[in-house]
């Protein structure tokens, strides 16, 4: 069985982590708390692990990831949201990934960032295929909305597919008019 591992897979990726364990995944969910931990495994426990951790440890986290491996075997997909206070996070899963098979990246991005900065600041290896989700808002009748956790859900089920190296849920423009 293939292994996918999802940072925020406990909150606004809650749906896309139960959708990977129902298509042919095991997936290992980061999180740190443990009653959202708990609602995702009743949605499906035989395919999902949970990983509780601080992913801003960075020590804790590479050990646990490491441990997950021994246990379910390489990851060969990942897709992250990780919020600013974690900046050594991506790097440090980069890190933990296994360097004898091609691993599908997926990384989520504020609807602010600089796809670019951030492709050219991250560290890749040969085997890594690096995809960007940057996520927007919705405008509905003339008003603006930040996107709810099943349509960043959603959005993401759809990125893993399609496979583009960037993706955008929901919409950038016009900037002016985001909520």
């Amino acid at each position: 069985m293939k292994h996918a591992l999802v940072i925020g897979g406990t909150g606004m990726l809650a749906q896309a982590s139960v959708w990977l364990s129902e298509n042919g995944y095991h997936v290992s969910v980061i999180g740190r708390n443990p009653g959202k931990i708990q609602q995702l495994l009743e949605q499906n426990p035989t395919q999902l692990t949970p990983v509780l951790v601080n992913y801003t440890n960075t020590e804790e986290l590479a050990e646990k990831i490491r441990c997950n491996q021994q246990k379910n075997g390489p990851i060969e997909l990942v897709v992250a949201w990780v919020h600013s206070t974690g900046p050594q996070v991506i790097p440090c899963v980069l890190e933990m990934l296994p360097a004898i098979q091609p691993v599908e990246f997926f990384h989520v991005n504020g609807s602010s960032s600089n796809l670019k900065d951030i492709k050219a600041r991250t560290a890749l290896t040969k085997h890594v295929f690096y995809h960007q989700i940057q996520l927007g808002f919705k405008i509905e009748n003339g008003i603006s909305r930040w996107l709810t956790h099943e349509e960043i859900s959603q959005g993401a089920i759809e990125a893993v597919l399609s496979g583009k190296s960037e993706s955008v849920i929901g919409t950038l423009e016009p900037w002016d008019k985001r909520p």
